[in-house]
C-alpha cells in the first residue's frame, strides 16, 4: 500500500471514530487487512483505534460511566484470548472470509437497529463485552457489539462517547497485548500515527458541526462495502 493511501484512510477513520466513538476498524480494518493482510491489518487497527481512543479520553474521561463499562471490559478479557488464538491459527482465506463477513454482517445489524432484551442490563453488558473482546481481537471490530448494547439501554450520545472510548482502549490494548505489535515499516509506522494525529484533530474540530446520523450513515455504508470486497476477496483466493 502506498503512505498517501494508507495515510487517507487511517485519517479518514480516525476523523470518523473521533466524531462517533466507534466507526474506526468498520471503515479501516477491511482496507488495511486486503493490502497489509489479516494478521497486520487487525494489529493496525487496534493500534491506531486505541491510539484515538486514548486521545479522545484525555479530554472526556470524566464523561465514562464506570458501573456501565466495568462489566463489558471484564466479559471481553475472557474472550480476547480465544479472538487472538483463532486469528494466530486460521488461515488467510478464512480470515478474509470471517473478517467480511463479520463487518458486513455488523454493518446490516447496527442499520437495522435491533432490539433485544437479551442486550440490556448487566446480562446484556457481558454478551456485548464479550462479543467486541472476541470480535476484537480475532478481526479489529469490536465496536458494533458495544453499538448495540447502547442502543438496547438507551443510553445517550453523550454517555456513549467517552464510554465507548475506555471500552475501545481497553479492549485494544488487550488484543495487543495478547497477539503482539503487527510487523509494519518504520515508515508505515510513521505515516499511521500521523494519520491518526491528524484524523482526531479533524474529528475534533468538527464535533458538533456535524448531525450525527449522516455520519452514522456514512460509516456504516463504507464499511458495508468494505466488508463485501474483502469477503469476495476471502472466497476468491487461490481461484
Amino acid at each position: 500500500m502506498g503512505a498517501a493511501a494508507l495515510g487517507a484512510v487511517v485519517l479518514v477513520a480516525a476523523a470518523v471514530q473521533r466524531l462517533s466513538g466507534v466507526g474506526f476498524a468498520l471503515i479501516a480494518a477491511p482496507v488495511l487487512v486486503l493490502v497489509l493482510g489479516p494478521t497486520a491489518g487487525v494489529g493496525l487497527s487496534n493500534c491506531a483505534s486505541g491510539a484515538i481512543s486514548l486521545l479522545g479520553l484525555a479530554a472526556e474521561w470524566r464523561g465514562v460511566r464506570a458501573r456501565r463499562v466495568v462489566p463489558l471490559v471484564l466479559a471481553a478479557a475472557l474472550t480476547v484470548p480465544l479472538g487472538a488464538r483463532l486469528a494466530a491459527v486460521a488461515p488467510e482465506s478464512v480470515l478474509l472470509v470471517a473478517i467480511g463477513a463479520v463487518v458486513s454482517v455488523a454493518s446490516v445489524v447496527v442499520m437495522l437497529g435491533v432490539r433485544a432484551a437479551a442486550l440490556r442490563g448487566v446480562p446484556g453488558a457481558v454478551v456485548a463485552g464479550a462479543a467486541g473482546g472476541l470480535l476484537n481481537a480475532a478481526a479489529g471490530v469490536g465496536g458494533p457489539a458495544l453499538s448495540l448494547y447502547a442502543a438496547n439501554c438507551g443510553w445517550s450520545a453523550r454517555e456513549f462517547l467517552p464510554t465507548a472510548q475506555f471500552f475501545a482502549l481497553a479492549v485494544n490494548a488487550m488484543s495487543l497485548s495478547a497477539k503482539g505489535l503487527p510487523a509494519l515499516s518504520a515508515s508505515q509506522w510513521a505515516v499511521a500515527a500521523g494519520a491518526v494525529a491528524g484524523g482526531t484533530a479533524v474529528g475534533q474540530l468538527l464535533a458538533g458541526r456535524v448531525p450525527d446520523r449522516p455520519v452514522r450513515r456514512l460509516v456504516l455504508g463504507l464499511a458495508l462495502a468494505g466488508g463485501l470486497v474483502t469477503l469476495v476477496k476471502g472466497l476468491t483466493v487461490g481461484l
